[in-house]
């Protein structure tokens, strides 16, 4: 998310420990290993085994968070729990105050009478070039979208690039072209920047940051505190798409494919969706760690769990089976024109409608909704008629996808 500092770590070192132990497997060997506590005496009366597991899991997930490893590795860039844990262990609590501390992809400013969000991304995607994009376009929108889904209206940006010496000249043009081009398209302006050079071997071609600044002109605050049961969970398209064909344009595998990013600014989709109904709660584009994350983000931040139902989620069928080939499920891989909206049950319908009359939303669809219980967790009823629990990913199956 952009509302506190990114990592976006790209180098392993390779005598580092393993990522911090995932919260649930550390849940389940306390429960194991007082097991013998669970069995109840004669005449008293017990939570049941179930609940007194999940009781021991959210014990595990609200420790305060701590760095195990000497070192920065690639998993602390991508989204899930070791990102979390550095930015809960570090930066968090250096920088700790009531904007940053709400945690959403955008700060909510006010100054004097103007109400307005901030925001700042970094991008090292690799390949800098793929099917539907590069690096400069993924730039402009992912900034744009952090924005919208704070319920601004995008106007300024900033453009900041750190260049390896002996990068192409004609590809810079072209990075540049398309970050001008997607400017346009979304109708922001970039209006300041920086510009640094690395000795050749110092960086990977060109990284891109990129911040900006929106009026938000709704009374109303989004954010993941506003989430409340009985809420519907909305996806604005298939997903995915974005995350495989970078993996796909690395060439790494030998999988042809016509898949395409689905990078784009998703501002216009927004302002339609706001203008058809007043029942949103909060907005995320599910970017790093997909939308599995964006939901255990909601679960954990509003303290309710998130049911999602995986009939309902939108997949193409190329990124279904290019998934399936790299072994990884599509509820983590990364989207750059998706977006994932929270709002009132019986405002469900007019969203969707909202959605879909917008060509970004055309295939929106409802994939689950909010309760009570088990507080902080997602839960996926699966296609086999069993239900899961979808925890945060340590690393990521595909670094550097932005």
């Amino acid at each position: 998310m952009s509302g506190v500092p990114e990592s976006s770590g790209v180098q392993e070192h390779p005598t580092d420990q393993p990522p911090a132990a995932n919260w649930v497997e550390e849940a389940m060997a306390e429960h194991h290993a007082t097991e013998h506590e669970l069995v109840p005496t004669p005449g008293t009366r017990h939570a049941s085994r179930e609940q007194q597991v999940l009781d021991r899991i959210d014990k595990a997930r609200r420790r305060r968070p701590k760095m195990k490893e000497q070192r920065i590795t690639s998993s602390h860039g991508a989204g899930g729990k070791a990102t979390h844990t550095l930015i809960e262990a570090i930066f968090a609590p250096a920088f700790s105050n009531p904007l940053l501390d709400k945690m959403e992809d955008s700060a909510a400013l006010t100054v004097g009478d103007a109400r307005l969000a901030f925001t700042t991304d970094s991008y090292v995607v690799s390949p800098i070039f793929f099917p539907g994009g590069n690096i400069g376009d993924l730039a402009v929108n992912g900034t744009v979208n952090d924005l919208s889904v704070a319920g601004a209206t995008p106007l300024y940006l900033s453009a900041g690039f750190i260049l390896e010496e002996g990068f192409p000249v004609a590809d810079l043009q072209r990075i540049v072209d398309s970050m001008a081009a997607a400017a346009a398209a979304a109708g922001v302006q970039i209006v300041t920047g920086d510009t640094k050079v690395v000795q050749r071997g110092k960086a990977d071609g060109c990284y891109i940051n990129t911040s900006g600044v929106g009026v938000r002109e709704h009374s109303t605050d989004f954010g993941v505190d506003q989430v409340k049961p009985g809420d519907v969970v909305i996806v604005s398209g298939p997903i995915g798409d974005h995350g495989v064909t970078v993996m796909l344009a690395r060439g790494e595998l030998d999988i042809m494919s016509d898949i395409t990013s689905d990078t784009a600014a998703v501002n216009g989709l927004v302002a339609r969706l706001l203008a058809g109904t007043n029942g949103v709660r909060a907005m995320r584009d599910a970017t790093r760690g997909g939308v599995a994350t964006i939901l255990n983000e909601v679960a954990k931040g509003a303290n309710v769990a998130v049911v999602v139902n995986e009939a309902a989620v939108p997949v193409r069928t190329e990124v279904r089976g290019a998934s399936e080939l790299l072994g990884i499920d599509p509820l983590y891989v990364a989207c750059e024109g998706r977006i994932v909206v929270i709002v009132a049950g019986d405002c469900a319908d007019e969203a969707l409608a909202a959605m879909r009359s917008h060509p970004l939303g055309e295939q929106a669809a409802v994939i689950g909704k909010v309760v009570d219980d088990p507080p902080g967790l997602v839960l996926l009823n699966t296609t086999f008629g069993g239900t899961r629990i979808v925890d945060l990913l340590v690393g990521d199956p595909l670094p550097r996808i932005c």
